[in-house]
């Protein structure tokens, strides 16, 4: 019997590609496991009108971790004309399936390291190691929105809000959409718990909340302030503390000065694509959900429809995402050659993808990587 079942959710489009990649890896490192094949994305949206069916769920209570590749995710109008023609006019509302894996097996901790690997052309700089902690269950993601607006919700903002709402006078409730950004205190500090953990574990010597207290008054104020009071648990890190607008600048001039960031859901989704871009890209994006039943690695780029079938992409986010798992159910062993294989790859130089500016293929970077294992 294998010693590990591991979900896996190759998803839609380049999903299946840096997956199959990623296989070759982890079959030549010795990995082992029962991979149990999980339905999600786009065609089952289609044709079920539902992107992350029952049966999916069932099965990632039963196993010890799961990877998963990319969806494919349209607007509203343009999911319900996806839809086959007998599903079509029953209200269906598609909803992104990884928001709502998140959600459902509380996910509450997204980790997204940017590390740059000596060698890449993309790299920024060379020694950079950022390493992102963004809260994944609440804020404005989590999908409470309104459109048309209800009469009783208007009824109320204009009673807790009348400045505010004055400026709406004359606008029919169908022409008001509404998004709402919803914190909590345990929210807010088991993220940041988790990325002073990290920084202690790790040795970085600050973590760095990024919000913006200063117009976004209550949701990230609460955020600041829950920081502030978790920060005095740890004498030897700095806590800093940064405007959203603020960090992207900083980033891109000093990105050296900093280590651990932690966020809230949308600003750590924004900030974490700009810490990937420093280090070469979505390519080299790696990222792990992670809740305490059951966790999730994927790569944080998208499903790239554009470059369905032609086995192109660069499948390091996703292996390095293997990677992340791999440390998490205590193969830190083997985590480390799969890292240490990586990197050797990209030191060397001798296969790129396109990406990189090269005309290697996907299944090529696999088998140089798989080599070095």
């Amino acid at each position: 019997m294998p010693k590990y079942k591991i979900g896996w959710m190759p998803g839609d489009g380049v999903g299946v590609d840096v997956m199959d990649a990623t296989r070759i890896v982890l079959d030549k490192l010795g990995f082992d496991a029962e991979y149990v094949h999980g339905d999600i994305g786009w065609e089952f949206w289609k044709t079920e009108a539902n992107p992350l069916p029952d049966r999916t769920i069932e099965m990632l209570k039963n196993v010890d971790a799961a990877l998963f590749g990319a969806i494919t995710s349209l607007p509203k109008e343009e999911a319900e004309s996806a839809l086959i023609p007998e599903l079509q006019g029953k209200n269906h509302v598609y909803r992104s399936p990884i928001v709502r894996l998140r959600q459902t097996f509380d996910l509450s901790t997204n980790l997204r390291p940017c590390k740059a690997y000596s060698g890449n052309p993309l790299n920024f700089k060379d020694d950079l190691d950022l390493v992102v902690f963004r809260q994944n269950t609440e804020g404005l993601y989590m999908g409470v929105e309104y459109h048309p607006l209800p009469q009783d919700v208007r009824n109320k903002l204009t009673e807790t809000h009348p400045a505010q709402m004055s400026r709406m006078d004359g606008v029919a409730n169908e022409d008001i959409a509404i998004s709402t950004r919803i914190f909590t205190r345990g929210g807010c500090q088991n993220i940041v718990r988790d990325a002073f953990e990290y920084a202690k574990k790790f040795g970085y010597k600050s973590v760095t909340v990024v919000e913006k207290p200063n117009v976004v008054r209550e949701t990230s104020g609460l955020m600041v302030r829950e920081a502030r009071k978790i920060a005095k648990d740890y004498p030897g890190i700095e806590l800093w503390e940064t405007n959203i607008d603020a960090m992207c600048m900083w980033l891109v001039k000093n990105p050296q000065d900093y280590g651990v960031l932690v966020s809230s859901n949308m600003f750590g989704d924004i900030v974490s694509d700009l810490c990937a871009q420093l280090v070469g890209g979505l390519g080299f994006a790696c990222s792990g959900n992670i809740g305490k039943e059951v966790a999730v690695f994927e790569p944080s780029h998208g499903s790239a429809p554009k470059y369905v079938g032609m086995n192109k992409v660069n499948p390091i986010a996703m292996m390095l995402s293997a990677k992340m798992m791999l440390d998490h159910i205590g193969e830190s062993e083997m985590a480390g050659r799969l890292e240490k294989a990586v990197a050797e790859v990209i030191a060397e130089g001798k296969v790129r993808t396109y990406d990189m500016g090269g005309s290697n293929t996907t299944t090529e970077m696999a088998e140089a990587v798989a080599a070095k294992c």
